[in-house]
C-alpha cells in the first residue's frame, strides 16, 4: 500500500493553483523528478506519495513560496521550480519570495520582453557591475555569468552610458591554436565566441547585432588583439578567463580606461591550460581582492538551473569519476 500524504497548502484561488501546478501538471512533474517521488493534484489539493516528514515539510514550504510568488502576478517557470526547490533547503520562505517580488530587470529583448535576474547571485552580480568598474564573475557553467554581463552591457549601450561593447576571450583552448584554424580572422574566432553572439541576438535581434558589429559599436575579438590599447567609454567583457595566462590577464586588466567597465568571467574548475596553476583568473581573484572599485562575485552550484535529468546525469558521472579516481 502506498503511503499518501495531502500537503498542508492553501491556494488563494483557481488561477493561483493553475499557475503553480502548470499546464498538465508540468511543474509537479519537475518536482517529481527532483524528489524522486510522485506528486499529483486532485481538485485543488496536492498529494505526495511519502510519509517522510522532512520531504513533506520541504515540499510544503516550496508550495508556500510558490503561492506567495504567484499572488504577485509573477509567471512561474520550470526553471523557477528547480531554483526555489534548491533554495528551500537552506533559506527562509520570506527571503525566497523577496528574490522574486523585488526582481531586478536587466533589459528587454528586441521584441520588448523584459529579462530579469533569475537568481540571488545574479542580482548581486548586476549591483556589483553597476557599482564598480571591474567585476569578476566566477563559478560553474550555467549560472549566467557571461549572459547577464552581455545583457547589462547592451542596456548601458542603449542608455548612452557607454559608447562601445567589446567582447573577448582567449582564442587558444585545449591546445588548439588559432592560426591552424581555417578561414579569415572572423571565421577563426566566431566558434569561440558563439555564446556571446547568442546573447546579443536575443536582445538586439540578428540585423541590429550585425549592423553594430559592422559599425564597430560592438567589437568581438580574441584577447591577443587587446595589446597596446586603452579602452575608454567601453564595456569590456573577458569570457572564459580561466584560460588566460597570468601575463594575459595582466595585459587585459591594464587596458581599462576612463568611463569604462570590465567584467571578467570564468570557471576555475574548467581550466584548459597545460599548467592550471598558471591561470590568470586564479591569480587575479586572489591578488585583487578587497580593493575599492573591484568586486568578485562567486556563483555556486545552487545558481546552476538545469533540467532535473541533466542534474542526475552529472551526479552519476561525478560518482563514477570519484570511484574511478580512487582505483589509481
Amino acid at each position: 500500500m502506498v503511503d499518501l500524504t495531502k500537503l498542508d497548502v492553501q491556494f488563494h484561488n483557481v488561477d493561483s493553483f493553475r499557475a503553480i501546478v502548470g499546464f498538465d501538471d508540468k511543474n509537479l512533474k519537475v518536482l517529481n523528478a527532483l524528489f524522486s517521488t510522485t506528486i499529483y493534484s486532485k481538485g485543488e489539493a496536492v498529494f505526495v506519495e511519502s510519509k517522510d516528514e522532512g520531504t513533506i515539510k520541504l515540499l510544503s514550504m516550496i508550495f508556500a513560496c510558490l503561492i506567495d510568488i504567484a499572488n504577485n502576478n509573477i509567471v512561474i517557470s520550470e526553471r523557477d521550480i528547480i531554483y526555489i526547490s534548491k533554495l528551500a533547503e537552506n533559506m527562509k520562505k520570506q527571503d525566497i519570495v523577496e528574490i522574486y517580488v523585488n526582481r531586478v530587470m536587466i533589459t528587454k529583448t528586441y521584441n520588448g520582453k523584459p529579462i530579469y535576474a533569475k537568481t540571488l547571485n545574479q542580482k548581486h552580480y548586476i549591483k556589483a557591475i553597476n557599482d564598480n568598474d571591474l567585476v569578476f564573475g566566477i563559478g560553474p557553467a550555467g549560472t549566467g555569468k557571461t549572459y547577464v554581463a552581455v545583457l547589462n552591457a547592451v542596456a548601458k549601450l542603449k542608455d548612452g552610458a557607454i559608447k562601445k561593447i567589446i567582447l573577448t576571450r582567449p582564442a587558444v583552448e585545449a591546445g588548439e591554436k588559432l592560426g591552424f584554424l581555417p578561414g579569415d580572422l572572423k571565421e577563426k574566432v566566431d566558434p569561440y565566441l558563439r555564446p556571446l553572439y547568442d546573447a546579443l541576438y536575443e536582445i538586439l535581434g540578428l540585423k541590429q547585432t550585425e549592423d553594430m558589429i559592422e559599425k564597430g559599436t560592438i567589437e568581438i575579438a580574441p584577447l591577443a588583439y587587446m595589446r597596446g590599447r586603452t579602452l575608454e567609454n567601453a564595456y569590456v567583457i573577458l569570457d572564459e578567463a580561466q584560460n588566460t595566462t597570468i601575463n594575459q590577464m595582466k595585459l587585459f586588466l591594464t587596458r581599462l580606461g576612463f568611463n569604462s567597465k570590465m567584467v571578467v568571467t570564468g570557471d576555475i574548475t574548467q581550466i584548459d591550460l597545460p599548467n592550471k596553476s598558471n591561470s590568470g583568473l586564479i591569480q587575479a581573484s586572489n591578488l585583487l581582492a578587497n580593493i575599492d572599485g573591484i568586486s568578485i562575485i562567486k556563483f555556486e552550484k545552487v545558481d546552476v538551473i538545469r533540467h532535473p535529468l541533466v542534474q542526475k546525469v552529472i551526479q552519476r558521472y561525478e560518482e563514477y569519476e570519484n570511484k574511478y579516481t580512487k582505483l589509481f
